[in-house]
């Protein structure tokens, strides 16, 4: 899938990212990215009570594409409006952290 648009500062501080996901009937959900190395490293999200899946991740400044993969299916980010086409017919979400 596509790369990071911009490499994170060196020696910049991580700051704490928090991904959800709406999807209480699910089995499981997992945030994957150019972070993550897209599936060979996804991050399992936990579900709360109201059904909302959510995790918190450090990451550098800098801007990264990310999926989530509900019960094994692509899915896209609902409350993610910056996207960018991949090169599978999909849309990634973008997450800038500055």
């Amino acid at each position: 899938m596509a790369k990071r648009l911009s490499s994170p500062a060196a020696g910049a501080a991580k700051k704490t990212q928090t991904f959800a996901f709406n999807a209480p009937d699910a089995l499981s959900v997992q945030l994957v990215g150019d972070f993550t190395h897209w599936q060979n490293r996804p991050i399992p999200l936990r579900r709360d009570s109201d059904g909302i899946w959510r995790v918190r991740v450090p990451l550098q400044p800098g801007t990264y594409h990310y999926r989530f993969l509900v019960d094994g299916q692509w899915r896209d980010d609902p409350e993610c409006t910056l996207r960018v086409p991949n090169p599978y017919g999909g849309d990634n979400a973008v997450r800038q952290v500055v």
